[in-house]
């Protein structure tokens, strides 16, 4: 069955908003029986006894009914954290499974006599191969540096350079590789930026 976090997330808000409308229900009648107390009520009517024991049996009922509601309300936060943190196991979980043919072949290739080196490092170029297509399966892009101008959202400048040929601000080499997953930045790009 496939996952569908948004679907999810939208039914929760959907109960938690009622159940925040019925909180507020409660909050507002208990205000409103506080506002119109029983000490105003003559003793000696049978009428308004009547009525005094029926606001007394409504707010019974109304206290019960918030403390139900408070008791559900706990349950499906424990229930939504525990769902979170299935979910997240999960994820990582599908994630090593997709990483396991790599680690074979790196047994593979360590437990291999080491006389040919071309073939270990084609070996190797072919498991890195194998890597950065799971990974790029699961949205991870490389920033690029090559030609581009120094941006503080994607790079990081550990250098600046003199470079007459380049304009300022343009990248002159890359240090380190930058990340995103998605769109988002996980790692900025370590740069050298021409500074004249």
């Amino acid at each position: 069955m496939p996952f569908d976090k948004d679907k999810l997330k939208k039914k929760d808000e959907e109960r938690l908003e009622e159940m925040q409308r019925e909180i507020d229900e409660h909050e507002k009648s208990s205000d409103e029986i506080e506002d119109n107390p029983a000490d105003a009520v003559v003793e000696d009517a049978p009428e308004e006894k009547d009525e005094l024991e029926v606001l007394k049996e409504k707010v019974a009922e109304d206290e019960e009914r918030y403390k139900r509601l408070q008791a559900d309300f706990e349950n499906f936060r424990r229930r939504t954290r525990q769902e979170k943190e299935e979910l997240s196991s999960l994820v990582v979980q599908n994630f090593i499974t997709e990483l396991l043919p790599m680690v074979d072949n790196f047994e593979r290739a360590l437990s291999a006599e080491a006389k040919d080196v071309a073939s270990f490092q084609q070996g190797v170029e072919m498991i890195f191969g194998q890597m950065m297509d799971v990974l790029k399966n699961r949205g991870l892009e490389p920033i690029v540096t090559q030609d581009a101008k120094f941006d503080p959202n994607f790079h990081q400048a550990v250098m600046r350079v003199e470079n007459p040929e380049l304009e300022d601000d343009t990248i002159a080499a890359e240090l380190q590789k930058g990340y995103m997953v998605k769109g988002k930045v996980i790692r900025p790009a370590m740069v050298q930026v021409v500074s004249n």
